[in-house]
């Protein structure tokens, strides 16, 4: 099995490139900077080539010979949903045996990042070719970020209410289920909510935090506009995407937190977040096998 894949670069997606290589799959890097080519090397592609989500018949050049895609869209990118109808459609042009693709929990809210992903879903579902469409929850990556500015400042900075409760998955079990995708058929012409259990508010959070190293971290809620301001994120899209995000879950916070399907697939309990943060205190890489 090959497969082309979107964000072999990327902080996330380049998760992808163990569980697939687990499961002795060649593996293609779509990417559209020839900078990044020895990136993508180091990171375990045994291919890279060059095309842009922009550009149609690059894509078609880019998907000849291939059986699989991962597609995963760049967030809060201007033409989000164009380049990912476009992958859609040059993936059925290629006669591409599996396409999966990465979308997002909960893509009927209004926010820009979830909206974007419903019509890359159905043109999929419209196109004919085999799918698994998975829904990750909030990377639980994302608490890497600043991790060291935590441990040092002992303060949690959020840019919504410390009590809002949250979901969350870790983004390598979402990588897990997609290795699955290409290589089994039980999850074929699927769609799957991917999440850890339970709901936890920056609070709880900082609480894990403060057990794994043993010291008080205390959450904090900043302004959304102030943490963008500290944040340096430039105007457009994307902070005006942030603020959205951000005061939609100040107002609701992120919903969910049934780990049914994620166990079901995995096969095992998965990740809870508290297990990731003890981890990530400790320094421990905490890996599964499929």
């Amino acid at each position: 099995m090959n497969v082309l894949m979107i964000g072999a670069t990327g902080k996330y997606a380049s998760l992808l490139i163990p569980a697939l290589k687990k499961r002795d799959v060649t593996i293609f890097a779509l990417l559209q900077d020839a900078d990044k080519e020895k990136e993508a090397i180091n990171n375990g592609v045994d291919k890279t080539i060059i095309g842009d989500l922009n550009n149609p018949e690059s894509l078609e050049k880019a998907l000849h010979g291939v059986e699989g895609v991962f597609h995963i869209n760049p967030a809060f990118a201007e033409n989000e949903v164009a380049m990912g109808i476009a992958m859609v459609t040059a993936a059925k042009k290629a006669k591409v045996k599996k396409f999966v693709f990465s979308s997002v929990y909960h893509p009927s809210l209004s926010l820009i990042n979830h909206s974007a992903k419903r019509p890359v879903e159905e043109a999929l579902y419209n196109s004919g070719m085999t799918f698994t469409v998975l829904q990750p929850a909030i990377y639980m990556q994302n608490f890497d970020m600043g991790w060291a500015g935590i441990r040092k400042s002992k303060k949690l900075l959020l840019p919504y209410s410390a009590a809002a409760k949250m979901c969350y998955v870790d983004y390598r079990e979402v990588a897990e289920v997609a290795a699955l995708a290409f290589t089994e058929d039980k999850l074929m012409n699927g769609t799957f909510e991917l999440c850890s259990q339970g709901l936890y508010s920056g609070e709880e959070i900082a609480a894990f935090m403060s057990k794994s190293i043993g010291e008080t971290i205390e959450a904090q809620t900043l302004s959304t506009e102030e943490w963008l301001h500290n944040a340096h994120i430039p105007d457009g899209l994307l902070k005006k995407g942030l603020l959205a995000m951000n005061k939609e879950y100040d107002k609701h916070g992120f919903s969910g937190g049934n780990a049914l399907v994620l166990q079901t697939i995995l096969g095992r309990k998965e990740t809870s977040v508290e297990d990731y943060i003890i981890a990530l205190g400790n320094d421990i890489q905490l890996v599964h096998n499929v």
